[in-house]
């Protein structure tokens, strides 16, 4: 965030997703490829120490204007692609940052071809060699190129920014574990477990958030909630066959125990008056 930022909007709001309805398989695909997008485990690395994922860039799967980190951007919503601070595979030594695009907007103007093999390959090297991180799964590199082709402009909603709740990154958290399950019956565990590890960073994001004495229950209960995936995600690990079972039980618990946190949120930092002291 640039010095003369407004920290309510820069923090309190967020670009509006574009992403059209899919059915099937590629329904199960882009809840994957949306789960694995919003995580800094996909890129691992430096970047996965520093919070950044590619929705840090892309936010909603959009742009986001107000991106700024140091050694990698120059002026707001740019960064440098070819740098050696998250890899040294593309690094060439010049300090060139461009504008982030808009993955919601016209395909015509991304310059990255829109067939599942080769953004897939885009989506690769991106993962591998920009940031240097692991080896995504099949499923989630998939996933990850079925998300970005359901990003459509035709989908955009009017408002092309809206207010960030905490019930924002719960819902997040909600989509990841139901694709977690969705990966068991396809029974790729690996999958599974990086979905897993996804609604786990979204819990993280409302947890640092609510900083208020008085959110002691609804830090109490994130924490819960963290414990118990964590729990479920050993067990996924292990091959232990109750574990969508236990995931169903925790989207259960989700949705009352949210009302512990949405019920403080106008302490935290969430709150428009918060971020601008």
């Amino acid at each position: 965030m640039s010095a003369d930022a407004d920290p309510a909007r820069v923090l309190g709001t967020v670009e509006a997703e574009c992403l059209r309805p899919t059915t099937g398989d590629e329904a199960y695909l882009v809840e994957v490829g949306r789960a694995a997008f919003r995580t800094p485990l996909l890129l691992g690395g430096q970047a996965a120490r520093a919070g950044i994922a590619c929705d840090s860039c892309h936010q909603g799967g959009r742009r986001n204007p107000d991106f700024a980190f140091p050694g990698l951007s120059g002026a707001p919503g740019t960064a440098d692609v070819t740098t050696a601070l998250f890899s040294s595979h593309r690094d060439d030594g010049i300090d060139n940052p461009i504008p982030i695009p808009d993955l919601g907007g016209p395909k015509v103007r991304l310059r990255i071809p829109q067939d599942p093999a080769s953004l897939q390959h885009f989506i690769h090297g991106q993962v591998t060699e920009e940031f240097n991180g692991a080896e995504p799964p099949p499923a989630v590199l998939q996933g990850l190129a079925a998300y970005v082709r359901a990003l459509d402009p035709g989908a955009c909603p009017a408002d092309e920014r809206r207010a960030l709740l905490a019930g924002d990154y719960a819902a997040d958290a909600a989509r990841a574990v139901r694709a977690a399950m969705a990966a068991l019956e396809h029974k790729d565990a690996i999958t599974a477990a990086l979905m897993l590890e996804a609604a786990r960073s979204r819990l993280g994001l409302i947890y640092e958030r609510y900083d208020q004495p008085e959110a002691g229950p609804a830090r109490a209960f994130l924490k819960s909630a963290d414990a118990d995936l964590a729990a479920a995600l050993e067990r996924v690990r292990h091959g232990d066959g109750g574990a969508s079972q236990a995931l169903a039980a925790w989207l259960v618990r989700l949705g009352p125990r949210m009302k512990l946190v949405t019920a403080e949120e106008a302490g935290s930092l969430f709150a428009p008056a918060r971020l601008r002291r």
